[in-house]
């Protein structure tokens, strides 16, 4: 599949450090549609999971705030928009999966991809300082209509359903792998039963392992998808 994006192609290096200075910049390939940046790891601090059972609202009625005007793509308010950021050796962001209907180049650092209401996209961002790695996190989003609750997510406006978010290194690589894992068996990530990844996420959070998603759990999901209003 070809790269394409902002900034070089060089690839992932080897994965997991115990040094507090690691870095492993660049790109990985995704899949559905390939957006500028990468991610990598998180050294110095473990995360411990949390379960997905409430979402931070925007503001306490649940409506979406007032977009920034260099954000509106199109004019069109039904739209999720993604800033991603490559700043290489520094800032760099990524998406891992994610297929969307417009996308905005504003400098040589910087794009805006857009989404609409139902489509998924996993997000990767990583960041270091002088001393090395300082951000290493994955979120797994669902874009959602104008108006309706939703979690805020950095860099995602106005925000959206999240479905699985981890932090640190060993988690997001982990998340990689079962993501891999989905694309070998044939299926585009984009298309995978939104409960799924809430299903990795609280397995996660429990250190406990996930369960495959298989070919047939996804017919089953897209049956049930196809009677849904």
């Amino acid at each position: 599949m070809m790269q394409h994006g902002l900034s070089g192609t060089a690839t992932l290096g080897p994965s997991g450090t115990g040094s507090s200075d690691y870095r492993e910049p660049k790109r990985r390939p995704n899949y559905g549609k390939t957006s500028a940046i990468f991610a990598l790891n998180y050294p110095n601090k473990e995360s411990f999971g949390f379960l997905l059972t409430a979402e931070r609202l925007w503001t306490n009625s649940g409506a979406a705030p007032e977009r920034p005007a260099n954000t509106r793509i199109g004019d069109d308010p039904e739209l999720t928009h993604v800033t991603l950021v490559w700043r290489e050796g520094r800032h760099e962001d990524w998406v891992k999966f994610g297929k969307p209907v417009t996308e905005r180049i504003l400098s040589r650092s910087e794009r805006i991809e857009s989404y609409k209401a139902g489509q998924m996209f996993a997000l990767v961002r990583w960041a270091s300082n002088n001393y090395g790695t300082v951000r290493s996190t994955l979120d797994i989003v669902q874009a959602v209509s104008l108006g309706k609750q939703c979690a805020t997510v950095p860099q995602v406006d106005p925000g959206g359903e999240l479905l699985l978010s981890v932090h640190g290194w060993p988690k997001v690589a982990q998340v990689f792998r079962l993501i891999d894992a989905v694309v070998a068996s044939g299926i585009d990530p984009c298309d995978v039963a939104p409960e799924h990844w809430r299903h990795i996420h609280n397995r996660m959070a429990g250190r406990l392992t996930p369960r495959d998603y298989t070919p047939a759990r996804h017919q089953a999901w897209l049956k049930r998808k196809a009677l849904l209003p």
